[in-house]
């Protein structure tokens, strides 16, 4: 895809989020529910009285001691109010792990926040975000910014409803927050984004970056669009320099793709494979300049604006797959200096007609040309094609990937029951798995790569530290006793 062209999208300050209502023992992975696209794609998933009861007891067995990874500590987060809440995603800064939280038991935990200055002992030090009620926190970005209106370190939180536009739940709103975590120990409230259309569930992920003096945010609030008939749009930027009063700057509507007729409802784009396919913004990154824009939009592929003049983005291509792919664009990184695309495609329940029975994998792009993303590999592990014989209609996450992380030249995979798989990404073209941590009834939502170790959030056991071995173990990658 070779052509450009200049999106201004005149957009309004309400956005909030809409997606599927859950209870505290069922959870739609990410609360997005697709209702209606392909017969029988669900991705809902359920946690047994079982599994709740488990989440209080962290699991310290398993695969941990792999070539170049193995575990120095596994803590469960504290319970709060009675409750026992369970882990999403995890950040790291400065020294300070910041793990969200997802549905389990209410809702409501907050970002934890660990002091790792010793590793092999993270210390929960304090809870923030968790004060409007009837949300859960899944994504927590954090950076030093420097603006004439705030100097330190901010922390920008989503927060989605539990309840999609509840009539009983009138003060719970999606959206993000904003914190100063300068003092990790310390946090402090510092503006709320909120999303007054409640119609909106919220804002799933979205990412913080600077350019200058000036902050900027993110944000992917699924189904926006659909929810609100056009008056919201599902990806926004945001003007964050003044941290207590965030100016929205612009939206986009796939509509404004040249490939995307104008018949687009916001929810279901008629494929040109003639597939009924489910198109929202899921998740967003920018390079390290703050310079492009890299957003997973499902089944549109990952699309990249220049978002150097962020009240005027501009469009310059998207990834693209085979017929017979969903093509679930989940998560984004970017390796050798922002050449390198990484694409990791949540595929949970690996069927419907037309397309591979395969669980979700990860696709390698060269992006060198960002108008012209060309893919240079896909990975795929030995639980890729591991389908079941009863699959119709499964909704386990159990084998598909879900988050990347890029650090050199190795990359970080968050796999759910698979663990965190690494592989190594010095040839793109030729992906080579090199280590795999899978502890005993895992269940990795994140990874983060910070320093000589790499953070994991285990859903059902919290947080988890990996040092990594610069492989000094032995042969079979087990360290020295």
């Amino acid at each position: 895809m070779k052509r450009k062209k200049k999106l201004i999208v005149n957009s309004v300050l309400v956005s909030a989020l809409a997606l599927s209502v859950l209870s505290p023992t069922a959870f739609a992975h990410d609360a997005l529910e697709h209702e209606g696209i392909n017969k029988g794609e669900s991705e809902k998933f359920v946690f047994s009285a079982a599994d709740l009861e488990n989440l209080a007891k962290p699991k310290m067995t398993g695969g941990k001691n792999l070539r170049f990874l193995h575990e120095a500590a596994g803590v469960q987060i504290e319970p709060k109010n009675g409750r026992q809440n369970n882990a999403a995603d995890v950040y790291a800064h400065k020294g300070f792990a910041y793990l969200g939280t997802h549905t389990a038991n209410g809702a409501n935990g907050g970002v934890r926040i660990f002091d790792l200055k010793d590793p092999s002992n993270p210390v929960e030090v304090a809870q923030f975000a968790h004060e409007i009620p009837h949300t859960w926190q899944e994504k927590v970005i954090v950076k030093t910014v420097n603006t004439p209106d705030f100097k330190g370190d901010l922390a920008v939180v989503s927060l989605q409803q539990t309840s999609r536009n509840n009539a009983n739940r009138p003060d719970s709103f999606g959206g993000v927050l904003l914190y100063d975590v300068t003092d990790p120990y310390n946090p402090v409230r510092l503006g709320f984004h909120k999303l007054e259309d409640r119609r909106i569930t919220g804002t799933h992920e979205l990412y913080l970056t600077t350019q200058g003096n000036r902050a900027l945010l993110l944000t992917s609030n699924p189904y926006a669009d659909y929810y609100t008939g056009g008056a919201s749009r599902d990806f926004e930027i945001l003007d964050v320099s003044n941290p207590a009063e965030p100016e929205l700057l612009w939206g986009f509507d796939p509509r404004d793709l040249p490939e995307v007729p104008q018949s687009f409802n916001g929810y279901h784009w008629f494929a040109p494979d003639g597939k009924t396919r489910p198109s929202f913004n899921h998740s967003v990154i920018t390079d390290n300049n703050g310079h492009y824009a890299y957003v997973s939009y499902w089944d549109l592929g990952t699309i990249i604006f220049d978002i150097r003049d962020p009240e005027n983005p501009v469009y310059l291509g998207r990834t693209d797959y085979r017929a017979d792919q969903k093509g679930s664009a989940h998560s984004a990184a970017l390796a050798r200096g922002g050449n390198v695309l990484i694409e990791t495609r949540e595929v949970s329940n690996p069927v419907g007609a037309g397309y591979e029975s395969a669980y979700g994998y990860t696709r390698i792009f060269d992006i060198s040309d960002k108008t012209n993303p060309q893919l240079l590999s896909e990975f795929k592990t030995d639980l890729t094609f591991d389908i079941p014989p009863t699959s119709v209609g499964r909704t386990t996450f159990a084998k598909t990937v879900h988050d990347p992380k890029v650090r050199g030249n190795t990359l970080y995979l968050s796999y759910y029951s698979g663990g965190v798989i690494s592989v190594d990404i010095t040839d793109p073209a030729n992906p080579v798995e090199i280590s795999r941590y899978t502890p005993e009834s895992a269940d990795v939502w994140g990874v983060y790569v910070d320093r000589n170790y790499v953070l994991a959030s285990d859903m059902g056991q919290g947080l988890k530290v990996l040092l990594k071995n610069n492989g000094n173990g032995n042969a079979n990658g087990q360290q020295p006793k």
